[in-house]
């Protein structure tokens, strides 16, 4: 093998691992096993039914509307139509993942609620690996609501600022992540289908800090008292959506 020959192989080898190591893993869809795994087969047959006026779409927070916020969602969603696609610990990939395997073929609802990203966010469990850089996340949560335009095309989507958190192991400027990835992702309201808004602030006391009644220990998930602030805090955006 020549040199000239030698010297292009290796810069090919170079490029796709470079090309590697850039690569996105908040674009690139991915499913899960276990518990997700019959979630999403449980969904898929909720779409296939159709009947859905109301889509909420994310990750655990929005799977507890099952759990600590059942009384809200009753009372509130289950009126409307409302069908509850949270799964637990999910990240933008996944939820990309369940958009083009069945869980919106079927579906014709008059509105999305969606927040997603929280665990794109921060660091891995081990408290040293970052999980996304704060453009991934951005790139993550804009390929969903882009899918959901492309899938739902007259469905209205209440896009969510991801809420606060000050999680223990959470890296100090986990709120600053947050607020960056939100001020990009205000961006994708577009004054007709999509709409933007962050309710963070109603989880916030004077200081600044996370309001301990608004979320349970791990001051990442929402207390019942939290579900009530969110329910309260999108209702009428929610209904001017759905008209």
């Amino acid at each position: 093998m020549n040199h000239h020959i030698r010297s292009l192989l290796l810069a090919l080898v170079l490029a796709t691992s470079a090309g590697s190591i850039a690569a996105n893993t908040a674009i690139e869809p991915v499913p899960r096993n276990g518990t997700p795994a019959r979630q999403h087969t449980e969904f898929v047959e909720i779409a296939r039914k159709g009947g859905v006026d109301l889509l909420f779409l994310g990750d655990s927070i929005t799977d507890f509307w099952r759990t600590r916020g059942k009384a809200v969602w009753d009372r509130e969603y289950a009126p409307l139509h409302a069908a509850n696609f949270g799964i637990n610990a999910d990240r933008t990939q996944h939820v990309l993942w369940r958009m083009q395997n069945g869980e919106l073929d079927g579906l014709a609802p008059k509105a999305v609620v969606l927040m997603i990203g929280t665990n794109n966010c921060g660091l891995e469990n081990d408290g040293k690996t970052p999980r996304n850089t704060t453009p991934e996340v951005i790139e993550g949560v804009t390929a969903i609501v882009q899918g959901l335009r492309a899938k739902l095309p007259a469905a209205k989507i209440l896009l969510l600022g991801i809420f606060p958190r000050a999680r223990k192991g959470d890296p100090a400027d986990i709120r600053d992540q947050i607020a960056t990835v939100n001020a990009a992702i205000a961006k994708l309201d577009d004054g007709k289908f999509v709409k933007y808004l962050d309710i963070g602030p109603k989880f916030l006391k004077a200081d600044g800090t996370l309001d301990p009644e608004d979320f349970v220990a791990d001051l990442l998930h929402p207390s019942e008292k939290g579900y009530e602030v969110w329910a309260a805090a999108i209702r009428q955006p929610l209904a001017d959506l759905m008209r």
